[in-house]
């Protein structure tokens, strides 16, 4: 069974290694993808994972179709550059305008530009459990990086996507939001069900 490493493993203190291009499409990477998706699957409210956080210092990072579906609700967009149809992970993706219905693989990312505009949001983290906090993030950020098949392609994300992009690469270089995050508390699941009961109301 795979597990989700808590912020105690010295792993998440690592700088993580980058995938070997002789990797790309191997048995061994597509296993660890495998193995990424059906953790984040298992948490849900988990929308994105780094390999750091199964145990694995790789440089990579899987998003969640369900980020993608919260950016449609609170209609952000995402730019979109060089996309290719196979950097999907474990699915044939399905692009519905800017609707995406699949989970991203990210190999050897890196961020290319962040905006100057920055904002504190509310962050929390599946290796740091319950913990909530608010962090400091760009408003917009780029990444560059691979798929599981060694094609290049560039993603740009505002919002929560440009968080996501920041908080996972922060875990590729061995740092944890709480390192920066203010007004941290913890909040048990059961009383995160009950704030959103009540903000539901």
């Amino acid at each position: 069974m795979v597990k989700i490493v808590q912020k105690e493993d010295s792993v998440l203190r690592e700088v993580a290694e980058p995938v070997n291009p002789k990797d790309f499409g191997s048995p061994r990477l597509k296993k660890i993808l495998e193995d990424m998706v059906t953790a984040l699957g298992k948490e849900e409210d988990g929308v994105a994972i780094a390999a750091p956080q199964i145990g694995i210092p790789l440089r990579i990072f899987i998003v969640s179709h369900r980020a993608f579906e919260y950016e449609d609700e609170n209609e952000h967009e995402s730019e979109l550059e060089n996309i290719h149809s196979d950097y999907v992970s474990l699915a044939k993706p399905t692009l519905h305008k800017k609707h995406i219905r699949y989970d991203m693989v990210f190999i050897n990312p890196v961020i290319t530009k962040l905006s100057r505009k920055r904002k504190w949001v509310p962050e929390g983290c599946l290796s740091v459990r319950w913990l909530y906090g608010e962090v400091s993030r760009a408003n917009k950020a780029t990444v560059r990086a691979y798929d599981q098949n060694g094609k290049a392609f560039t993603w740009g994300g505002s919002g929560l996507l440009a968080q996501i992009f920041q908080h996972e690469t922060d875990h590729l270089n061995g740092a944890l939001f709480i390192d920066t995050a203010r007004n941290v508390e913890k909040i048990t699941a059961e009383e995160q069900e009950i704030r959103h009961r009540e903000q539901s109301k």
